[in-house]
C-alpha cells in the first residue's frame, strides 16, 4: 500500500514539473527564434560580405581574420576600449551598487505607505522611453538648461554641457543610474523579504543595532543574488549603453563618449561596413564570454555560488 502511495506521488510530482517546464516553452522558441537563429550571420565576419549575397556558396570572398586584424590594429581601437572601460566601469561602481544601497535603505523604513510611495516613484524612470530621457537630460544641461542654472548658483561657469567633454562621463553615468537603479533593486527587495524574520529578533536580543543587523544578517542573505548580478555586470562591462550615448553624445564628445558600440553602428549600420563590423562586434563578444567564465570561477571559488 505504502508502495502505491510512493508510486502515485511520483507520477504526481513528474506532472506537475512538466506543467511547469511546459510553461517555459515560448520563452524557449522566442529566444531560439531571436538569439540563436541569427547566429547563423556570424559568418560574414570572415569574409567581404555584399548585401543580398548569401551567406555561403559560389561567390563569397573569404578572407579569414583579416577584419579581426584591421580592427585590432586600427588607429581608434585604443580609444573605443578606453572609452568603453571607463564608461562601464563607472556604471559598474555605480549602477551596480545603487540599487543594493537603495534596498538595504528602503529595507530600514518602517512606515508603509511611505516606503510603498518611494518604491514606485523609483521603478518609473525604468519604463520612460531611453529617447525621452536623453531629450530630457539635453534640455536640462544645456545653456538655459534647468541644471545648468542650478550649477551657476554654485559659482559653475554657464555653458551647454551637452558638448564638454568632462561632462560627459558624468551625464551619462548619472542618466544610467538614475534610469534603472529602481528597477534592479526589485530582485533585492524580494530577497530581503524572504529572510527570517527571527534571526532579527534574535539579534535584536543579543544586542545588535540596525547597521550590525544588515552587516551580519540582510547582506549575508542577498550575497548569492549580488554574487550572480555581478557576474553578469562583469561580463557585460564591454556593452555599454549604446542607445543611451547615440542620443547624447556629439562629435565633440567623441574622444570620451564613443565606444564599441556606437562605433559599429556608425560604420555598420550608417556606413555598410557589415563585416568589418560584425568582426568588431564578435571580437568583444568572445572577450565578455571569457570575462564572464572568469569572474563565474573566481565567484564560485571564493562564495561558492555562481551561475553554474
Amino acid at each position: 500500500m505504502k508502495a502505491k502511495k510512493t508510486v502515485r506521488a511520483s507520477r504526481s510530482r513528474r506532472i506537475e514539473m512538466l506543467q511547469i517546464y511546459s510553461l517555459m516553452i515560448p520563452v524557449f522558441i522566442l529566444i531560439f527564434i531571436f538569439s540563436y537563429i541569427p547566429l547563423y550571420g556570424i559568418v560574414i565576419a570572415f569574409q567581404d560580405y555584399v548585401p543580398g549575397a548569401p551567406f555561403l556558396g559560389e561567390g563569397v570572398k573569404w578572407v579569414g581574420l583579416e577584419h579581426f586584424i584591421d580592427f585590432i590594429q586600427g588607429e581608434y581601437f585604443g580609444r573605443l576600449i578606453r572609452n568603453t572601460l571607463v564608461l562601464s566601469g563607472l556604471n559598474l561602481l555605480f549602477g551596480f551598487t545603487a540599487p543594493i544601497l537603495f534596498a538595504l535603505l528602503m529595507d530600514q523604513i518602517g512606515a508603509l505607505r511611505f516606503k510603498k510611495l518611494v518604491q514606485t516613484a523609483s521603478y518609473m524612470p525604468y519604463f520612460i522611453s531611453t529617447v525621452v530621457v536623453a531629450g530630457m537630460v539635453i534640455s536640462f544641461i544645456d545653456n538655459q538648461g534647468l541644471v545648468t542654472n542650478f550649477l551657476t548658483l554654485f559659482g559653475f561657469e554657464r555653458q551647454n554641457y551637452r558638448i564638454n567633454p568632462d561632462a560627459f562621463p558624468a551625464t551619462y553615468t548619472i542618466t544610467n543610474v538614475w534610469k534603472g537603479f529602481g528597477f534592479g533593486s526589485i530582485l533585492y527587495f524580494s530577497t530581503i523579504s524572504s529572510i527570517d524574520q527571527g534571526l532579527y529578533e534574535s539579534a535584536k536580543l543579543d544586542g545588535a543595532n540596525r547597521f550590525q543587523q544588515v552587516l551580519h544578517i540582510t547582506l549575508p542573505g542577498i550575497k548569492h543574488v549580488i554574487a550572480i548580478n555581478l557576474i553578469m555586470a562583469i561580463g557585460g562591462i564591454l556593452n555599454t549603453n549604446s542607445d543611451l550615448i547615440l542620443l547624447l553624445y556629439t562629435e565633440a564628445t567623441y574622444n570620451v563618449a564613443d565606444v564599441i558600440g556606437t562605433y559599429t553602428y556608425r560604420l555598420g549600420i550608417v556606413g555598410g561596413q557589415y563585416s568589418y563590423t560584425t568582426a568588431a562586434g564578435l571580437f568583444m563578444s568572445v572577450i565578455g564570454f571569457i570575462l564572464t567564465y572568469t569572474a563565474n570561477k573566481v565567484s564560485n571559488r571564493l562564495t561558492g555560488m555562481g551561475l553554474w
